[in-house]
């Protein structure tokens, strides 16, 4: 906009984002309101650690605790990574394909404000739901909702009952957001990409998307059992009715052990794209990357009941669990080992997003390796629901998931506002979280396997305790100091950061060959490719392997 150009109205530009159906600016808020919800769950953590920084505390009594840790929880999973990952997805695929838009536009929209409103309904419960003694509450029976604890007798008010459908229309969101994924990756890709040229990005967000269509149905289906117990006495998880509890649990991991890769496939993806970018090598091992992925996604629906160890199932099926679950590093190894061999003998260079994608690496692999170990039965009948298991699920989805999205942001920023992330304030950030992270994390494992059970507001002294959960708490003020060094470069960048022009990366696929920020067409021609690497045929033309041209 020139300096003489009238200024729009504040009404017409919420207008315009309202009703818009351009897949860019409807990823933007998936990812905007991802943040927000981050800040958010965020707090409640915080909250959470200060009560247990010393034993016996009184910041916030059992009942706030317990509605803190079901709001956190369900907020990091279904609030934050799922829409910010998806949002990703919905901002790259069109780009990265060659395509104008998403396969379904408007459906696209629709996806977004499901997801808003069922967010919006489940944190409405802290003003409109009604607890156990008349008052306002949120709901307080955990992010995994196990029965009995949401019957009508443990649970009389409707909090639960806002749980269950904010937690269900934001799942008819992703849903819709999963076919639209499927459709544009198979059904709108340039001429001359074929499923093999496509940006492994590409290959994560389709498995992500069939996981979903798979797993979230499965999870709205158990909502509806879980609201026809609580409102017409269907009793399916009610045991005093003939019921099973443990039948929520199937039906909920069957669920929650594919979130896991849902939330952790992307930042795969964004490492595939990152790591070969500031490596200046090709990655290494494409076929293997994709074979790996839908390994896992096979793997990941038959490996559900390792939540469930100390439920008293058959010793078989303790046997066949835990054996999938050894199984499932397998193809995970692979992916370390191929971003390791593409790092090897590269022309590393560590700017801010290839500092984070490094240390996903070795932050997700400790992670894994804690996984394993409690994929042996007997150590995970000890440590189950201690904090070991705590320190082991935010080390992955923590160290993994939440890394890789910083990874996403600092590299793909440029493209979406054609201006570049401070460096300097990039690189405190960084180290800042990295610190916070390990040192919030880290110690949980100790205090698991000293007694530290999970889900408690308090514990008593002489227990060895003390000193650990203080250091975990600690770090939470690191990752505060973190976060507000992230926001003041954005803010920063966003008003007086340097232009990044088109391509400051010097990167080698589609979205990198239009403007940044792209506009709201994508490409003035269709292009059409013949490898992987399309934008390096483009600079090399004369490379024989090389085919680019725009125009189709």
């Amino acid at each position: 906009m020139t300096p003489d150009a009238p200024q729009r109205p504040w009404t017409a530009i919420v207008h315009e984002w309202t009703v818009t159906v351009d897949h860019k600016k409807l990823a933007i808020m998936y990812i905007a309101f991802g943040l927000g919800f981050f800040l958010v769950g965020g707090v409640e953590a915080a909250i959470l650690r200060a009560q247990l920084a010393q034993h016996s505390g009184t910041l916030i009594d059992p009942d706030t605790f317990n509605q803190l840790f079901t709001m956190h929880g369900t907020t990091m999973v279904f609030l934050v990574g799922m829409p910010i990952l998806l949002g990703f997805g919905n901002y790259l695929i069109p780009l990265m394909v060659g395509a104008r838009d998403m396969a379904f536009p408007r459906l696209n929209a629709f996806g977004l404000w499901l997801f808003v409103f069922g967010a919006l309904l489940l944190y409405y419960s802290y003003v409109g739901a009604e607890g156990l003694y008349g008052e306002s509450a949120a709901p307080d029976v955990g992010w995994f909702a196990y029965a009995p604890l949401t019957s009508r007798t443990f649970s009389p008010g409707n909090s639960t009952d806002y749980w269950i459908l904010g937690i269900m229309v934001s799942g008819f969101g992703s849903i819709t957001t999963a076919v639209n994924l499927v459709a544009t990756i198979l059904c709108m890709r340039c001429p001359g990409m074929t499923l093999l040229r496509m940006p492994l990005m590409c290959w994560m967000m389709l498995v992500v998307a069939a996981l979903v269509l798979v797993a979230v149905p499965v999870l709205t289906a158990a909502q509806a059992m879980l609201l026809l117990d609580r409102f017409l006495g269907a009793h399916f998880f009610d045991t005093q009715g003939g019921g099973s509890a443990i039948l929520w649990q199937h039906v909920f991991w069957f669920f929650g052990h594919p979130e896991v890769y849902i939330l952790v496939l992307p930042a795969f993806g964004f490492l595939n794209e990152i790591i070969p970018v500031f490596s200046r090598k090709v990655i290494f091992g494409y076929a293997l990357m994709v074979a790996a992925t839908l390994a896992i996604a096979f793997i990941a629906l038959a490996v559900w009941a390792h939540h469930m160890f100390v439920v008293g199932l058959s010793p078989e099926l303790n046997s066949f669990f835990a054996a999938m679950t050894f199984l499932v590093a397998v193809p995970t190894g692979i992916k370390i080992f191929t971003w390791l061999g593409t790092m090897a003998g590269g022309r590393l260079r560590f700017a801010t997003p290839m500092l984070f994608a490094a240390a996903f690496i070795g932050l997700f692999t400790f992670g894994g390796l804690t996984g394993v170990m409690l994929a042996v039965v007997p150590f995970d009948w000890q440590l189950s629901d201690s904090y070991f298991v705590v320190g082991h699920f935010h080390f992955v989805l923590f160290g993994g998931t939440v890394f890789g999205i910083f990874a996403a942001i600092f590299y793909w920023f440029p493209k979406v506002t054609g201006k570049m992330l401070d460096e300097r304030l990039g690189r405190w950030f960084f180290w800042l979280l990295f610190a916070g992270m390990f040192v919030t994390f880290f110690p949980m494992h100790i205090s698991g396997i000293l007694g530290m059970p999970r889900r408690i507001y308090s514990y008593q002294p002489g227990r060895g305790l003390e000193l650990w959960n203080l250091i975990t708490s600690s770090g939470v003020l690191l990752q505060a100091v973190a976060l507000i060094t992230f926001l003041w470069n954005v803010i920063k960048s966003l008003g007086s950061g340097v232009p990044a022009g088109d391509n400051p990366w010097n990167a080698w696929t589609l979205e990198w060959s239009t403007s940044s920020p792209p506009p709201e067409w994508n490409f003035d021609r269709i292009p059409r490719v013949s490898s992987a690497r399309p934008l390096w045929d483009a600079v090399h033309p004369d490379d024989p392997d090389s085919a680019y041209e725009e125009g189709a």
